[in-house]
């Protein structure tokens, strides 16, 4: 659905983007994430078709979106910021997005499904901005596109608003609609997003599938318990007064050792086994690739 190769943007004399590859496959949910000023909006601006790349190749269903025009019909945009003319209601808005677009649009159906039916004839101005957010993504969804562009989708939304916007995003997923997805909340990328790319300075410092992303990076096993000599464990052990934790490449393996261990012996209090997350592995990106 979205080829990106060898991708270089520049503002004058300062290379925004320098060198970015990645794809996005057909009915999966794709997250670009970055740090600020890592250069994410820029290459989606790109992708989207709205500014053309200094150097490199961008393909989005097989053809330049800079020049092939075609792809706006099969394609649906959330922008950080519509600018909506707040005079208008929130039924006006949605049909007047719909009139400009070549595929037929359930106005009433995407209003529905985002919960705003009961704020059809409530002013835009008058929305607050999580309201502002579900109505933006309503309109992305009109002419139901093949491809989806969702930058920040959840800013300002309550966190019942962010999970009702999650398991519809999880719907879209189900009938094959493919998203590309901006956003600064880790947890929603975790929750969503079966291959990803962090990028930062400009380039991608980690990519790849969900999965294979966070098993690249040690797990945590948390616990309090005195001065003790702990078992052989494959993964490394800290103390800090009574707080042990073990970071450990073979999460299953060392906490079964432990708990075999720890069994009859001492009560290991307090104790949290988990998985490397995103959070930590966007924080190493932000800590270890040097600035440019």
């Amino acid at each position: 659905m979205i080829e990106v190769s060898g991708l270089r943007c520049r503002y004058g004399n300062f290379e925004a983007v320098r060198g970015v590859d990645f794809e996005v496959h057909r009915g999966e949910l794709f997250a670009l994430l970055g740090t600020n000023g890592a250069g994410k909006t820029t290459v989606l601006e790109t992708i989207e078709g709205h500014r053309a790349p200094a150097e490199g190749r961008v393909r989005v269903f097989g053809v330049n979106p800079a020049r092939d025009r075609r792809i706006r019909s099969r394609t649906g945009i959330m922008l950080q910021d519509s600018g909506f003319a707040g005079d208008l209601t929130v039924a006006e808005t949605a049909r007047l997005a719909a009139r400009m677009l070549t595929r037929k649009s359930d106005v009433d159906g995407a209003l529905d499904a985002l919960g705003l039916d009961p704020r059809r004839d409530v002013r835009v101005k008058q929305l607050s901005g999580g309201e502002r957010r579900r109505l933006d993504l309503a309109l992305a969804l009109l002419g139901e596109p093949d491809l989806l562009f969702l930058d920040e989708p959840t800013v300002g939304m309550d966190p019942e608003s962010r999970r009702a916007t999650w398991e519809l995003v999880r719907g879209l997923l189900r009938t094959g609609t493919t998203v590309l997805l901006t956003t600064h909340y880790l947890e929603e990328a975790e929750r969503l997003a079966h291959r990803l790319a962090i990028m930062h300075e400009g380039c991608v410092a980690v990519s790849g599938s969900l999965v294979d992303v966070l098993a690249e990076h040690d797990a945590r096993i948390v616990f309090t318990a005195p001065e003790i000599e702990l078992p052989a464990l494959i993964g490394s052990a800290m103390r800090h007064e009574s707080r042990v934790e073990i970071r450990t490449p073979d999460l299953q393996r060392d906490l079964q050792t432990l708990l075999n261990w720890a069994d009859g012996r001492l009560d290991l209090s307090g104790l949290r086994a988990q998985p490397a997350s995103l959070e930590e592995i966007f924080q190493s990106v932000r800590e270890e690739v040097p600035a440019r």
